[in-house]
């Protein structure tokens, strides 16, 4: 096993569902923690709450997407604590006003009819050949379903309230791993690979044939880059 656990940041509308296959996978080298993400509508609140879930001690520390975004704000709240770094689709960008004012319009939706949201979120998360997967669309519908609607609003005031993270990761001091996908309708490569470039000797991978949902569109890939950056 490894000497440190992971503590494995899910994110928007997801859960430990989002990466069973690479919790299995890594079975064998840590223990893996999935924090609940779902009890405040601030990052640096879901960043607290975060590490009221971790172990104790030093961990491993992997955000997806909204997850990314509390990851950074861990490490500026307990740098100590975060031994080695894992950020898959994600940025360090604030909100833009155009994603602002999308994330407001599925808010006033979800009021409304909140399966309307998962449908409408649907195909810009995963790529085109993979919506016909119903093991995939199927995982991700339960995922926010059991979420929920209150939860979705308040994550979705978490992630219009971030920070700029740019102007703090050259003091990311961890080794760190950014992977990114190359069909991701939500975080373009250039915006993914900003990141990586701004973490001293981050590494970086770009995972083919997949869009937002990489741990579950191709889930042996993304494993064993986790894999591989446990073991650096």
């Amino acid at each position: 096993m490894a000497a440190n656990p992971v503590v494995i940041l899910p994110g928007l509308l997801e859960d430990a569902d989002a990466f069973q296959h690479q919790i299995e996978h890594l079975r064998g080298l840590a223990a893996c923690t999935v924090a609940d993400l779902t009890r405040s509508d601030t990052i640096a609140g879901l960043a607290i709450e975060a590490l009221r879930q971790a172990p104790a001690g030093a961990f491993a520390l992997m955000g997806h997407s909204m997850g990314g975004y509390v990851a950074l704000e861990i490490l500026r709240q307990a740098p100590g604590r975060v031994s080695k770094l894992a950020l898959l689709n994600t940025n360090a960008r604030p909100d833009s006003p155009e994603g602002t004012e999308n994330r407001r319009r599925l808010m006033a939706l979800a009021e409304k009819q909140f399966e309307s949201v998962i449908t409408t979120l649907m195909p810009k998360l995963v790529t085109p050949g993979h919506l016909e997967d119903l093991d995939i669309t199927g995982t991700i519908s339960e995922m926010a379903l059991g979420v929920g609607k209150d939860a979705f609003i308040r994550q979705e005031r978490a992630i219009i309230g971030r920070i700029d993270s740019r102007p703090h990761l050259a003091k990311i001091g961890c080794r760190a791993t950014v992977i990114a996908a190359r069909e991701d309708a939500l975080m373009p490569l250039d915006v993914v690979e900003e990141l990586a470039r701004g973490i001293p000797r981050a590494t970086f991978a770009v995972v083919e044939d997949s869009g937002h949902m990489a741990s579950l569109e191709q889930p042996e890939e993304v494993a064993k880059l986790l894999e591989a950056w446990l073991e650096m």
